[in-house]
């Protein structure tokens, strides 16, 4: 399966490739001046455009934002992306939550839509995985916060984020980068593109190895990106994707809380836990222009191979695939956006008896089929120039089914076997107001529904029955610059029925998921940068996170556990493009709670680091990016438990120090 999904994704793409393209998902026509961090600027300007044409928590982060980092997860990506709360567990594998999104689940990932090139790359059963996401190959991420991300056809509470690739339009020539640094880490980027006549084509290869930074923690990864197509005729545009991962990690386990303070190297050799993951992407999308908008129609597939020795070993093949439809309208003071999308999955699910990584006798053998599928629209108008009311909704539905092919655990019991159906609309009102340049206010209210997947539905023993999460959510906020400082801040309060939450059953077993009644999710998102001067640029973001239960049976009005109360990140850049230097700090004051009953919470901390930056000649850059320079020892992620202690082994150490550098050049 491995060497076949990349035989066959290369084929493809050869294939494809003497059809040249236009435009990325977000391009906009037209070139720029590049420099060899951003390769399309005026793509990510028009994004910008759209982000602040929308009346709530949008972000755009370009690839020059992070250009500095070591660049393993979506976290080095959107550290300073505002509401977005990442936290590194090991190597790849993060938690991402927006708003409290997915709150307690800490694998994989809920409650957020993940796209790509504008494409959704979430299974068919709506669980997502980030990993497929490398922020290495993208030229910008587009960041929409709950239902902002209407546009994306989401209907999360945590918004969508989409990530865009380059295009030989926007990225001509060969760019290289490689680094190298502590644990024995090796990182490097290829890719080249060209554009002639009709059309552009861009490909780029990726290699990492690391041995972690803790034991039982190696990773290695390779993978390739590319696109091609051709501007068919006047109006008419066509491009073809095409994304080959193949990704191997071991898994080092949480700890128990003295472990994780005392020696954060420690990792779990049990049953050589690991996470391979071989997946094969293809999506093509043919683009409609007109005098007064757009229509964007497209296909796609994806071919997924899991191998993951837990409990037992976990083996799943599975393929999606799906359609889309977007037209976008404008005339005068007019907007409307309409589209759908619809994604069905089929997953070969075996469990086996885990033999030090390796597999013995089958225990579970399953067939998941899911199909998620939605309508959305948004009109915009404006009664007078400087504001602007919204209007929209989504319709949902979907469906889950497990067909119980062989059980030993539960004796061939009917109850593994089971179907669910779901269907949801949530209508969105909002308002954009501009009471002087350059400066924004904006409001918000919101319904948001959540289907389970077969990680919440197909629970070990049994199929569960879950409820759909259901939210109505409102938001208020501004965004702006005047004079030396630029700023985006967001305040919120979700009301939510029937949270999809999680607790771990045992040190090794996957988490079991239950309903909530009513809890309740309010905070503020914040961002500020400051034009200190010439050679000073001071960035900053800042979370409150206030989540808990509101008068629930069992626990009262306990906070929700796993995401802190307070998470601040800053950083001083210092210097020029030329050479530059830049200290941040990560502080959480106050620890999150450990478990559902609050009878354990994790202490504060604050790591700093630093990255650096230089120009060596017209073309090639240097960089640095330390880590946790005063080795603080602290639990950066918890997986939630009912009632934890400090024997609990649900810990996650912070990362530890660590020294990364490399070289950027393009031809």
């Amino acid at each position: 399966m491995k060497s076949s999904i990349f035989v066959l994704g290369a084929a493809t793409f050869a294939v494809a490739a003497p059809a040249y393209a236009e435009t990325s998902e977000s391009d906009a026509a037209g070139e720029s001046d590049r420099t060899i961090i951003v390769t399309g600027q005026h793509a990510s300007s028009e994004a910008k455009r759209r982000a602040d044409a929308t009346p709530g928590g949008t972000d755009v982060v370009t690839h020059e934002d992070y250009a500095d980092k070591s660049l393993v997860s979506l976290r080095d990506a959107l550290a300073f992306s505002p509401g977005v709360y990442l936290q590194p567990r090991y190597g790849q594998e993060v938690r991402i939550s927006i708003r409290g999104s997915g709150l307690s689940r800490g694998y994989h990932m809920l409650g957020i839509t993940l796209l790509q090139d504008g494409v959704p790359i979430n299974l068919a059963d709506d669980n997502g995985d980030f990993q497929e996401l490398e922020p290495i190959f993208f030229d910008y991420l587009e960041v929409y916060r709950g239902a902002n991300a209407l546009r994306f056809g989401s209907g999360t509470l945590g918004g969508a984020i989409n990530g865009v690739t380059p295009t030989g339009m926007t990225a001509s020539g060969m760019y290289l980068r490689a680094d190298t640094g502590s644990f024995n880490t090796w990182r490097g980027l290829a890719s080249y593109g060209a554009a002639s006549g009709a059309g552009d084509v861009w490909a780029a290869v990726s290699y990492d190895h690391s041995n972690g930074d803790r034991d039982h923690a190696h990773r290695e990864s390779l993978r390739f990106h590319g696109n091609v197509g051709l501007q068919i005729a006047d109006g008419i545009e066509n491009r073809t994707y095409a994304s080959i991962n193949r990704i191997d990690q071991e898994l080092p386990g949480a700890l128990d809380l003295p472990t994780a303070l005392t020696a954060p190297k420690t990792g779990n050799f049990v049953n050589d836990q690991a996470r391979d993951i071989d997946s094969l992407r293809l999506q093509n999308r043919t683009r409609f222009s007109f005098a007064d908008g757009q229509l964007d129609a497209g296909v796609f597939i994806n071919a997924k191979s899991l191998h993951h020795p837990i409990f037992q070993v976990v083996d799943q093949k599975s393929v999606d695939r799906g359609a889309y439809a977007r037209f976008d309208y404008a005339a005068g003071p007019f907007e409307l956006t309409l589209g759908g999308e619809a994604r069905f999955g089929d997953v070969d699910s075996r469990r086996f008896v885990n033999i030090d990584g390796e597999r013995g006798a089958k225990t579970f053998e399953a067939k998941q089929e899911a199909r998620t599928a939605n309508i959305y629209g948004e009109f915009r108008f404006r009664p007078v120039d400087r504001l602007q009311v919204i209007a929209g909704g989504i319709y949902a539905d979907g469906q889950r089914e497990q067909h119980l092919l062989f059980d030993s655990f539960a004796g061939g019991a009917t109850d593994v076997t089971g179907s669910a159906d779901f269907n949801a609309f949530s209508p969105k009102f909002g308002v954009l107001y501009e009471p002087a340049d350059g400066i924004q206010l904006f409001a918000n209210y919101n319904r948001s529904v959540e289907f389970p997947g077969f990680i919440e539905l197909a629970q070990v023993a049994s199929f569960v029955n879950l409820d759909p999460q259901r939210a109505w959510s409102f938001e208020v906020g501004t965004r702006g610059r005047a004079g030396i400082a630029e700023w985006d801040l967001a305040a919120y309060r979700a009301d939510i029925r029937g949270e999809l939450l999680q607790f771990n059953v045992g040190p090794d077993i996957p988490a079991s998921t239950f309903n909530a009644d009513e809890t309740l999710h309010q905070g503020v998102e914040a961002a500020l940068s400051i034009d200190l001067g010439e050679w000073a640029k001071l960035r900053q973001v800042y979370q409150y996170s206030d989540f808990r239960f509101k008068d629930d049976a069992q626990y009262g009005d306990n906070r929700l556990p796993v995401v802190p109360r307070h998470v601040y990140r800053a950083e001083l850049r210092l210097g020029t493009d030329t050479v530059h230097v830049a200290p941040n700090v990560e502080w959480v004051p106050q620890g999150a709670w450990v478990d559902y009953t609050n009878s354990l919470r994790t202490d504060g901390y604050a790591l700093v680091g630093l990255s650096a930056g230089a120009t060596v000649t017209d073309g090639i850059d240097l960089f640095l990016d330390a880590r946790n320079l005063l080795n603080e020892k602290a639990v950066g992620d918890i997986s939630a438990a009912i009632t934890a202690t400090r024997a609990s082994v649900v810990f996650y150490p912070v990362e530890r120090r660590a020294v990364f550098g490399g070289v950027r050049a393009r031809f």
